[in-house]
């Protein structure tokens, strides 16, 4: 390119998102006729329950639903979300304070925009998801992360964000239970980071949307809940995409306080209105119907995800902790670092190396762990079939074997 066409510095210092970007290799291989096992992308191998596809369906044949909404969302659907909120965690809210998005990535997106000036800086518990770091660089803001490892449960220490603060800290983002690590956070903890808010008059970002993925009798602590007082600086982040499966319909939403609400929707205005008609109709199905989908889907992410982290455990050289939420195994491979492996006896010195390779020798999509800030590890989902999830393991243990 020419000089003149030289893109924004803002653009050119985001990174791509990683997960996408794994995701878009596979399937393009997959198109290619290669026989690829995707571990890669987050997003339920399940089909959206069949009471919310009739919702959409019957919403594409009324007229008025080919017209714009209000760009926060149909006042029902708000309502909804409104009535959902207090029934999963019991933090009343108004419809006021719901603003509906296009998935939960905008809700993030938006979330940066609305609290942060150039020089802001954003505290990140890492491992994080990889989109958090460029929200907060798109907003001009700066990204400081505190790094907490499996020792720890990938639970974050509050004497280590207390140390991380600063005159210009502006925010710290919650996300438990986790993407990419599975953690759900003890409810001490949860209070903890809520209490610290408090005392230095920082916004808590929450994001919440694998609120009902949680095993072994562990529940998601609602910081909200837990610290009352809060709620006047804590912006809540959900949709339908991980609990409903409907990744595709791009239904999210942001629970605030009403001015941030209303700056939300004014960003929103001039960024792409409201979310569609139909996918609001569908999500307004699922948010008022019942959980038992979801605790089928769930039943079937404990089996794969007891499944995965067993046989992870079983390769030499990988360590995987036992995750309570959401449905992602987050496996430390450093002792597969530095030391040839596969058939071809590879060096590999980071895990961006060893996740290329396992894509392009034996086609298995895995997300590397410098995505997540967590180097010398990799995410595998286990939201996919089981016969796929044992074929991939098996694929991933013979050519770690050849490699010796």
């Amino acid at each position: 390119m020419n000089d003149w066409q030289i893109l924004s510095e803002r653009i050119r210092g985001v990174q791509p998102s990683a997960t996408l970007a794994v995701d878009s290799k596979a399937k393009a291989m997959k198109a290619d006729g290669v026989d690829v096992i995707g571990f890669g992308a987050g997003e339920p191998n399940f089909p959206t329950p069949d009471y919310v596809v009739e919702a959409a369906a019957a919403a594409c044949r009324d007229p008025k639903n080919h017209r714009y909404t209000p760009t926060a969302g149909l006042p029902e659907l708000r309502h909804a979300i409104a009535q959902k909120t207090f029934r999963d965690s019991h933090v009343e809210v108004t419809d006021d304070q719901v603003v509906v998005t296009n998935g939960g990535k905008q809700a993030v997106y938006e979330s940066m925009q609305i609290l942060l000036d150039p020089g802001d800086e954003v505290i990140i518990p890492a491992p994080y998801w990889t989109t958090y770091p460029e929200a907060v660089r798109l907003a001009g803001g700066v990204p400081v992360t505190v790094f907490a490892g499996a020792e720890r449960g990938f639970e974050p220490d509050i004497d280590a964000i207390e140390a991380a603060r600063t005159e210009r800290t502006k925010a710290i983002i919650v996300n438990s239970p986790a993407n990419p690590t599975g953690a759900i956070w003890k409810a001490e903890t949860i209070e903890a980071v809520g209490r610290w808010a408090l005392d230095h008059h920082v916004w808590v970002v929450s994001d919440e949307i694998y609120e009902h993925l949680h095993y072994d009798g562990v529940q998601t602590t609602y910081i909200g809940a837990a610290v009352p007082q809060i709620r006047e600086q804590l912006l809540v982040l959900n949709g339908v995409a991980k609990t409903y499966a409907m990744t595709g319909w791009r239904v999210g939403w942001m629970v605030a306080p009403e001015p941030v609400a209303r700056a939300a929707a004014k960003l929103q205005g001039h960024l792409t209105s409201n979310v569609s008609n139909v996918s609001q109709r569908a999500a307004l199905a699922a948010v008022e119907g019942s959980l038992d989908a979801v605790a089928r889907m769930r039943e079937a992410f404990d089996r794969r995800r007891r499944a995965i982290v067993a046989a992870l455990n079983a390769v030499d050289g990988v360590t995987c902790p036992v995750p309570q939420g959401a449905f992602y195994a987050f496996a430390d491979v450093r002792a597969l670092l530095g030391r040839p492996v596969g058939p071809h006896d590879t060096p590999v010195e980071t895990s961006a190396q060893l996740a290329a390779l396992l894509l392009d020798e034996v086609h298995i999509a895995a997300v590397p762990g410098e995505a997540f800030g967590a180097p010398g590890y990799l995410r595998f989902s286990y939201a996919l079939a089981d016969d796929q999830l044992k074929e991939g393991m098996r694929r991933f243990a013979r050519w770690v074997e050849q490699g010796r």
